[in-house]
């Protein structure tokens, strides 16, 4: 298959001269994004090389795994602790519709640890197959970029072999920031609290983002007593306020101990267990203290800055429009960029990359109308613009139709805690601009409500949908009033 490359931004013209290079791309990190990317590209017709650390659960500097961290040590297995947390109050919930259960009701952490990790296994295996039928070579061991056309790889037993390639992709992702706190290493992780052996009893979480609530679901839903600190006066900062109070509610009502405007000062080992300090002058004992406090760019091993790869002051990746970097031939997408942090928005990049390198058709990744998830307890899902974004960047006015209802299922179940669903409209043009759901099967609608703003769809278009009956989807085609109106001069919110 003949290949067009971009050359300093343009395609390449048959029957010039090209320097030979072992390949025509070398991807490092074989994530999401560098996996995709390198696929696709080889699709095209490109010989393309792909690097990643050995496999491990846990991941360090020194280990990762074909897959990358949200196969591995995020997304999925965290689903998977999140299905499996789902259990117990369901089973709650199932005495009312009839279901005789016994009064105690056992939960095997270790059982469960087993599956996911035969899981994560399993997906390791299938990603590494991937690249394979597509033709791509893998090697395993650590990459860096020594030169704008060199990747040197440190090989398993320490030895140093060099590759020269006409594209270089940065794909490394990003990993857990600790905070410098005393005791800080008494703390773990999001990659350590994946792969736990005991399934804690009590537990303290620093943090406000989607890690933090969601571990706060997942082990308040096993059973273990839960005390989630967080900086701001409700957590999830940047969605939609209204949105992040139904969630800091639900997770109360769930029997979480809410810590709003407050951080952790100072960690102690103790026989009883870890003696957590807040800036209050609260002490809390716990087994186990996850921070969840953000993630860092992959950069720091990558020897970039050798090179002339300009980074930002997060040390990630800069890059343009098309994922390229100041050095041509050197490109960057998913976490390391810091620009969107999602694995579909790294699936996305990957793939436009590999159109503009390899495909002869320049495309930008698009980051409007990338629906979101967070999985607590029950879900948060949105896409679109959040209310307060809505008031900083819509000319005049928005319609604002919000809907609070107890969904069916907790009629019977007796579960008091209701389903809240946001349309925001522009009030001139009727275009939908952002919807929110939080409740049960949130995430499942809210894709679907996500291709509707992708096409532009307006709210009479959603009024005119006949719905599906009985269910929670439905509400997004029935709010026929108006909750109230809202203008770009509205104060902001310091929440």
């Amino acid at each position: 298959m003949a290949r067009k490359m971009l050359i300093d931004g343009e395609l390449s013209k048959p029957g010039e001269e090209e320097a030979h290079y072992d390949f025509d791309l070398f991807v490092i990190g074989a994530g999401s994004g560098g996996v995709r990317a390198s696929r696709f590209s080889a699709q095209y017709g490109a010989k393309v090389a792909i690097c990643e650390l050995p496999f491990d659960p846990i991941g360090s500097e020194v280990s990762g795994g074909v897959g990358g961290t949200c196969v591995l040590r995020g997304c999925v297995p965290k689903k998977i602790l999140v299905y499996g947390a789902a259990y117990g109050p369901e089973l709650e919930d199932a005495r009312n519709y009839g279901w005789e259960v016994n009064e105690k009701v056992n939960f095997n952490w270790k059982k469960l640890l087993h599956k996911k990790t035969e899981e994560i296994v399993r997906l390791n295996g299938i990603y590494k197959r991937l690249l394979s039928n597509a033709g791509v070579k893998l090697f395993e061991g650590e990459g860096r970029v020594v030169g704008p056309n060199e990747v040197e790889l440190i090989q398993l037993d320490g030895t140093k072999i060099s590759y020269s390639a006409k594209h270089i992709l940065i794909a490394t992702g990003s990993r857990a920031n600790r905070p410098d706190i005393p005791g800080q290493e008494l703390a773990i992780t999001s990659d350590e609290a994946l792969s736990l052996e005991e399934l804690p009893k009590r537990a303290v979480i620093l943090g406000g983002g989607y890690i933090a609530v969601e571990f706060a679901s997942i082990w308040r839903g096993m059973g273990s007593t839960v005390d989630l600190c967080f900086r701001k006066e409700l957590p999830l900062r940047g969605f939609d306020d209204e949105m992040r109070a139904v969630v800091a509610r639900n997770l109360e009502g769930r029997g979480i101990t809410m810590h709003p405007c407050t951080t952790l000062t100072k960690l102690e080992k103790t026989e009883g267990g870890i003696k957590v300090h807040t800036d209050h002058g609260e002490v809390i004992l716990a087994d186990v203290v996850l921070v969840a406090t953000g993630r860092l760019p992959n950069t720091k091993r990558l020897n970039l800055d050798a090179v002339g790869v300009e980074l930002d002051n997060m040390k990630a990746v800069k890059v343009d429009e098309y994922s390229r970097t100041n050095i041509p031939s050197i490109w960057a997408i998913g976490d390391v960029t810091n620009r969107m942090n999602l694995t579909p928005v790294a699936l996305m990049e990957g793939t436009c990359f590999a159109k503009t390198v390899f495909g002869g058709k320049p495309t930008k990744p698009d980051y409007s109308h990338i629906p979101c998830a967070v999985f607590c307890i029950p879900p948060l899902s949105v896409v679109g613009f959040s209310e307060e974004q809505a008031t900083e960047q819509v000319n005049g006015e928005v319609s604002v139709y919000t809907s609070s209802f107890n969904p069916m299922k907790n009629t019977i179940s007796g579960r008091t805690e209701k389903s809240v669903m946001k349309l925001l409209v522009d009030a001139q043009t009727d275009k939908v601009l952002g919807a929110s759901m939080c409740g049960p099967d949130a995430p499942e609608i809210m894709q679907g409500i996500a291709v509707a703003l992708k096409c532009g769809a307006t709210k009479e278009q959603f009024d005119s949908t006949v719905g599906i009956h009985p269910s929670a989807a439905e509400e997004f085609v029935t709010m026929r009033s108006e909750s109230r109106r809202i203008s770009s001069n509205k104060p902001k919110t310091n929440l």
